[in-house]
């Protein structure tokens, strides 16, 4: 068994089949790589995109043609200013260099301009306004900022509601700062329980800011101690006020006293009174 292994190995014929087995692999990728890779990539070979845009979309379609290159729609957007069924963008951009038989992806412009009706967002929050002018398609312009006293609602929009209009178009807004024209009393609210004295604050036209507790022991918990701005007797409709109300203050735990005990042996003697005892009973 050994010798024929011993033979094998040395024979000729094995190392120059391996040879040849690794020669002919070697060959064959150097083909491929060098030949047959390059003839199925239209390898150095490339086509220079042609500039379709500002073009019809027929006229970009027989121009692509011309240069072996395939297109797609890829998007249609309005833009009333170029007409319909015009290239406005395409990809790869003209200039660059692609291999023949490239797809060209292009953006035309829509034949029918999409519409959008305005929704009525007057008296609606700033924001849910904002949402719902997006969600129609139109776009938010400026936001001008008028007294009143509701803060952040919309008092008027430039176009009217239940108009229809393009998509895209946008509309301007004016939105309440909060504040009234006219100046109102501020409510006597000193010494006042925190709820009436909000209910009083609100019912005036201004708002309640922030609540400020103050520990004190000389009032009942949850009492108007003082409030800012405390230099005017009115403000504007909207304003806010300040409170600052008490809480009870918390208690000291106090430490108690351990009981004194008196040592018997301090105790003086000589001032000690020892009770008389009667004499013994006679027998």
């Amino acid at each position: 068994m050994l010798k024929s292994i011993i033979a094998i190995l040395t024979d000729k014929r094995l190392y120059i089949g391996l040879f040849l087995t690794i020669s002919i692999g070697a060959g064959t990728l150097l083909l491929v790589d060098r030949v047959l890779m390059p003839m199925y990539t239209n390898y150095n070979q490339g086509i220079t995109v042609p500039d379709v845009t500002k073009l019809s979309l027929e006229e970009a379609e027989k121009l692509l043609g011309t240069y072996g290159l395939r297109y797609e729609v890829m998007d249609r957007r309005s833009n009333e200013a170029f007409p319909p069924n015009y290239v406005l963008d395409q990809a790869p951009h003209g200039n660059s260099i692609v291999k023949p038989n490239r797809k060209i992806y292009l953006t035309v412009n829509a034949s029918v301009t999409p519409t959008a009706v305005v929704p009525d967002i007057v008296n609606l929050s700033l924001r849910n306004a904002q949402i719902q002018l997006v969600s129609h398609g139109l776009e938010v312009g400026n936001i001008e900022y008028a007294s009143s006293r509701f803060q952040n609602s919309v008092l008027a929009q430039s176009i009217p509601a239940g108009n229809t209009v393009r998509r895209g178009t946008i509309v301007n807004l004016v939105v309440s700062d909060g504040l009234g024209m006219n100046r109102v009393a501020i409510p006597d609210i000193i010494g006042k329980r925190l709820a009436i004295a909000q209910r009083e604050i609100r019912q005036s036209g201004l708002r309640v800011g922030t609540i400020e507790f103050q520990p004190t022991t000389s009032a009942d918990p949850n009492i108007i101690l003082s409030f800012s701005p405390s230099d005017s007797d009115s403000l504007f409709e909207g304003e806010r006020i300040d409170l600052i109300v008490s809480e009870l203050a918390r208690t000291q735990e106090t430490i108690e006293r351990a009981a004194e005990i008196t040592d018997s042996t301090d105790i003086d003697t000589d001032t000690l009174e020892i009770p008389a005892q009667d004499p013994d009973p006679m027998p």
